[in-house]
């Protein structure tokens, strides 16, 4: 995710929770768990801007041969139509596996840096708690990217912001839409393999083919959806109206826990062996 395009009239954002440190694995908890069965999208939801929450638009997520699919086979034109398909509960502590790779062309209507573009959201805002008309999750994102075949470096495993930010470096708050990570650049469609260690309000770390190309720690509210501004104008342009105060109420504030979700921003993308490891007591 890089730019922008009605719910708490039923639903709040998260609620705060307190900070609390990185907690030692139990022996009940040291399995690593499939989160996709292979065959349908059981445990899973969608939204997609202007859609209620639940309507798989367009058939985009799909179940073809044991992989995940985000497809626009059956769209003329993009439209628009972000969408986001959110994991059935909250984790905080955990190691997140999965492997991706980028098919076919963008279908017509995508913003160009959306070309080989999408991404996983870590510690999101559930998919009820979205308004009809939002475009991307308060929630900090994994950013997969691929390579452009034109000899120029296009890094994967980045981190991107909408409606949060992170402490990069140091310990001052990068406000930094996008954080680009170590990685190689990978071009054509062969499978990538990533991975999320995340650690509650503490931090996150982020593995593409085995290798830490970026970590960053105190993952928060705030900075603007896209930037930060004195007029906070970009939350609107997200499709955030009726919540937006209620956020920037929050500005500052550690996010320790969220949902999961996998990103459809017009270019097709696959996922297998979706895997998670809680690392909670």
């Amino acid at each position: 995710m890089l730019t922008l395009t009605g719910c708490l009239a039923r639903c709040s954002p998260p609620p705060a929770v307190a900070a609390t440190p990185s907690p030692t694995p139990s022996a009940a908890t040291t399995a690593w768990q499939s989160l996709f069965n292979g065959r349908d999208l059981t445990g899973w939801t969608p939204h997609f801007a202007g859609q209620e929450v639940g309507v798989n638009f367009r058939n985009t997520f799909r179940v073809e041969d044991a992989m995940l699919r985000v497809s626009y086979a059956d769209y003329d034109n993009f439209g628009g139509a972000y969408g986001h398909l959110y994991y059935r509960q909250p984790y905080s502590h955990y190691k997140f596996r999965f492997e991706y790779r980028f098919v076919g062309e963008q279908v017509p209507g995508g913003e160009t840096w959306n070309v080989r573009n999408s991404g996983v959201m870590f510690h999101s805002q559930s998919a009820e708690s979205n308004e009809l008309a939002q475009t991307f999750p308060v929630s900090i994102e994994l950013q997969l990217l691929g390579g452009l075949s034109d000899g120029q470096p296009r890094p994967t495993g980045n981190v991107c912001t909408p409606g949060t930010a992170v402490v990069f470096q140091g310990d001052t708050i990068d406000y930094r839409h996008c954080i680009n990570s170590s990685s190689a650049t990978y071009d054509g469609d062969g499978w990538i393999r990533a991975e999320a260690i995340v650690r509650g309000g503490e931090g996150m770390d982020f593995l593409i083919e085995g290798d830490t190309v970026l970590q960053f720690t105190q993952p928060q509210i705030g900075g603007g959806f896209i930037y930060r501004s004195t007029d906070q104008a970009d939350w609107q342009q997200a499709g955030i109206t009726t919540t937006r105060q209620a956020w920037l109420d929050r500005d500052g504030e550690i996010l320790t826990e969220g949902y999961i979700a996998l990103q459809a921003e017009s270019h097709g993308i696959d996922f297998r062996r979706i895997e998670l490891l809680d690392l909670t007591e």
